[in-house]
């Protein structure tokens, strides 16, 4: 049996990425709320009008300004609009600020966690004081597995109700943890998160969501600042078809919700990602 491999949370580190709402940034107080220690550093780009904004309230050593227009270059919009107004580049420049910061490990966090970090189980979430714990056995997971990263679940993952059949789900959204020397790459100025998990799962990368511990995010479009100016631009239909791009083979576009329906994409996993085979196939 492999050595267990410990983390290093002296070098460990989250990472909010933020555009446009100084006064707003909600993530940074829940994880505070819930019990982390540690190092937070807020993650801007050079064409945020209120950067200063944000070296005022948590001060010039905790945040990180990055220059959008060399990291634009090595990223892959998915389409040819010119809009830059997207969490896209700060999503694949945290590799290299976590190098930059010596960090080892890291989690890509949004700014708009209005609600707790909580455990979930049968009951509903609880909230957590102990997230310096949560997030050490997330990042141990990673050294002692091969997973790209692992996600806290949200609260759409539950719908339906709880079941401990099935903890994990084979996708990643919004809290991704990361080992900085594991890198990936995200694609597309909208639905980033998902054409991440889809396009590197298609190649064998696997990223999860663990449904035993959840955070919530304002709803879509709800805050001004962040991807909402995008978002009412571009619409949902161009979000969703962004990811019909990455796999038109195994996704397609349909109808989602029950009383204001709306377009979303829809992915076929048997089809999407290599699947392991049961041993009861296996030629003898």
């Amino acid at each position: 049996m492999n050595e267990w491999k410990e983390a290093d949370m002296s070098k460990f580190a989250v990472l909010i990425l933020a555009h446009g709402r100084p006064e707003f940034c909600d993530t940074y107080t829940k994880c505070r709320d819930g019990g982390y220690t540690g190092r937070i550093v807020i993650v801007i780009d050079n064409e945020d009008s209120k950067a200063q904004g944000y070296i005022d309230r948590f001060g010039e050593d905790n945040v990180f300004m990055f220059n959008k227009t060399w990291v634009a270059i090595d990223c892959d919009s998915m389409n040819n609009f010119g809009n830059r107004k997207a969490i896209l580049f700060a999503r694949n420049e945290s590799f290299r600020i976590a190098r930059e910061l010596g960090l080892q490990s890291f989690v890509q966090m949004d700014d708009d966690y209005y609600y707790y970090f909580g455990h979930r189980g049968l009951q509903g979430a609880k909230k957590t004081s102990h997230l310096d714990d949560i997030f050490k056995w997330f990042v141990e997971f990673l050294l002692n597995t091969s997973v790209k990263s692992i996600a806290f679940s949200q609260g759409g993952d539950h719908i339906g109700g709880w079941s401990d059949d099935v903890m994990c789900k084979r996708k990643a959204m919004n809290s991704f943890f990361c080992l900085t020397d594991r890198p990936f790459k995200f694609y597309g100025v909208m639905n980033d998160d998902v054409n991440c998990y889809l396009r590197n799962g298609k190649r064998g990368d696997i990223f999860l969501t663990y449904n035993g511990f959840q955070l919530d995010q304002a709803d879509t479009q709800s805050t001004e600042g962040g991807m909402t100016d995008t978002y009412r631009e571009m619409g949902t239909y161009l979000k969703s078809f962004t990811t019909v791009m990455c796999a038109p083979s195994n996704v397609h576009i349909k109808l989602m919700g029950c009383n204001a329906m709306r377009l979303h994409h829809s992915i076929d996993w048997k089809t999407s990602v290599p699947m392991i085979i049961s041993e009861e196939y296996k030629k003898r």
